[in-house]
């Protein structure tokens, strides 16, 4: 179960890093709210799961499918450039979460 809350805290993540973007320096008021709603259910739901879990692996999966997943926002919807090289990165970052999840961290 905390590893459930650690993948729903890095979609959560992804979603402020996208509002922070949308929200152009805190400019737009819905944007700006959403951001603070992402924020405090992603570092909550991070907080909950660090009961169970040690700190690296859970820290590093959630700023993993943070990272990837606003990576791949940006690429489908934002007009981010799209190249191999980002493709394959963005693999590996996924690849390297997994791997972290399979560690078996939790107490």
């Amino acid at each position: 179960m905390a590893w459930l809350l650690v993948v729903v805290a890095g979609l959560l993540e992804t979603g402020f890093a996208v509002c922070l973007k949308l929200s152009h320096g805190f400019t737009r008021l819905w944007p700006t709210i959403a951001f603070a709603c992402f924020a405090l259910g992603s570092f909550g739901l991070l907080t909950l799961s660090l009961k169970k879990l040690d700190v690296g692996p859970a820290y590093a999966v959630w700023t993993g499918i943070g990272a990837a997943g606003t990576a791949v926002y940006g690429m489908i919807f934002l007009g981010d450039l799209v190249s191999t090289l980002k493709l394959v990165s963005i693999g590996l970052v996924v690849l390297g979460v997994m791997g972290l999840q399979l560690s078996g961290s939790a107490h």
